[in-house]
């Protein structure tokens, strides 16, 4: 007898599991179309919509007035007060936001540094900040978990940020300080990663199954890898750190650093510096790029293009993709002359790996690594509803 309801409880829990995801995925759906993407009966369907109402998870709405076609359904969706807190370390600053199941950001804080800040004191700014939105915008929010998007090497196992090099971060125990300062679950991982899973999910890659992700940031460049609609990590989670990599360079005009790396020679601070900033996020800087008429502007960008062309190619010899995907500021070096930089990756990957090749700037902005550390942090309840819960 034990071992049947057992069976029946795993069986209970995966089905909750089931319409907590497509609701979390697809947004608010009828009890119909969940009935029909699960392939449960409708009492089934109606049965755990309602105790997931009760565990706080989703609320039902009346039906859409418009659909008038059958019998209307109540629609389930996310409910809005669920929430994950995001966190994003760089080398200018500190940027958290609070993303609910539902994929709103209601407030977000960019905490600007003059200084590379410590795991500790990430763990204070985010405790503070959790803090005052508490007594304020998330007065009412249930948050469930913190997941940190870091510009480094990640252990999958445990969440320890093996190094994060320009931070100056080794072997940090950030997830631990994190959890002690909050008193929520932590989960850390590498920012391109998260990224690359958020633009699976949500973004440009929505639909896609193998996908390369660059992420540009102010600690250089990283990326993550969707193959077979699986993102990969690795032997220790460390997979994808594309901006290690020494890209060919044809001309030796185009070289910065001898023997540099691909970060060093496709650089959001060259960027900033042609476009006379000390600093800026994203859209400040993409705005002032675009604005720009300097030859100078024009011809920085030109030279980033063709140098990330090549290591673009590379990588599209050795994993074959059907999509690359491109954040953060690499957005706007490809943005700047999209056909030139796709026509470049092509003239020099091999034609049959190319072949259907896309080329494509991230359709989450700036909010892509917030949406891919939440959906870390909200990975165990969406995996067990009644754990959490």
């Amino acid at each position: 007898m034990s071992e049947r309801v057992g069976t029946f409880d795993g069986v209970h829990r995966r089905n909750l599991s089931k319409l907590l995801g497509l609701v979390h995925l697809e947004g608010p759906l009828s009890r119909a179309r969940l009935t029909a993407a699960t392939g449960l009966n409708r009492s089934t369907v109606a049965a755990l919509a309602g105790e997931l109402v009760e565990l706080g998870l989703v609320e039902e709405r009346a039906p859409d007035p418009t659909n008038r076609v059958g019998r209307p359904s109540p629609v389930i969706a996310p409910h809005p007060g669920v929430t994950a807190v995001a966190v994003n370390p760089e080398v200018d600053a500190v940027t958290i936001a609070a993303v609910g199941l539902d994929g709103r950001i209601p407030v977000r804080e960019r905490i600007e540094v003059d200084h590379l800040v410590s795991p500790e004191e990430t763990a204070r700014l985010v405790a503070e900040e959790i803090g005052r939105w508490r007594s304020g915008v998330l007065r009412r929010a249930r948050i469930v978990a913190v997941g940190l998007a870091v510009p480094g090497l990640v252990r999958a196992s445990d969440g320890l940020v093996r190094f994060a090099p320009h931070l100056e971060w080794r072997d940090a125990p950030l997830r631990t300080l994190v959890e002690e300062a909050t008193g929520l679950p932590t989960v850390v991982g590498n920012d391109a990663s998260l990224g690359a899973m958020a633009e699976h999910l949500f973004g440009a890659g929505r639909g896609v199954d193998d996908i390369i992700y660059l992420n540009g940031g102010a600690s250089g460049i990283g990326g993550g890898l969707i193959v077979h609609g699986l993102a990969v990590g690795g032997a220790g989670g460390y997979a994808g750190e594309f901006g290690q990599n020494r890209p060919g360079i044809a001309s030796a005009d185009d070289r910065r650093r001898p023997g540099g790396v691909l970060e060093d020679e496709v650089s959001r601070a060259r960027l900033l510096e042609v476009a006379g900033l000390a600093a800026a996020d994203e859209p400040t800087l993409a705005a002032a790029l675009a604005a720009s008429d300097s030859p100078d502007v024009a011809a920085e960008l030109a030279r980033q293009r063709r140098i990330l062309s090549t290591a673009l190619a590379n990588a599209v010899n050795v994993l074959n993709p059907s999509l690359v995907v491109l954040g953060g500021f690499l957005a706007t070096v490809a943005g700047s002359d999209p056909d030139a930089l796709a026509t470049a990756v092509a003239e020099q990957a091999m034609p049959a790996a190319a072949e259907d090749l896309d080329v494509r700037v991230a359709a989450l902005g700036e909010d892509r690594l917030a949406i891919g550390a939440a959906e870390l942090a909200f990975q165990a309840l969406l995996e067990d509803p009644l754990q959490v819960a």
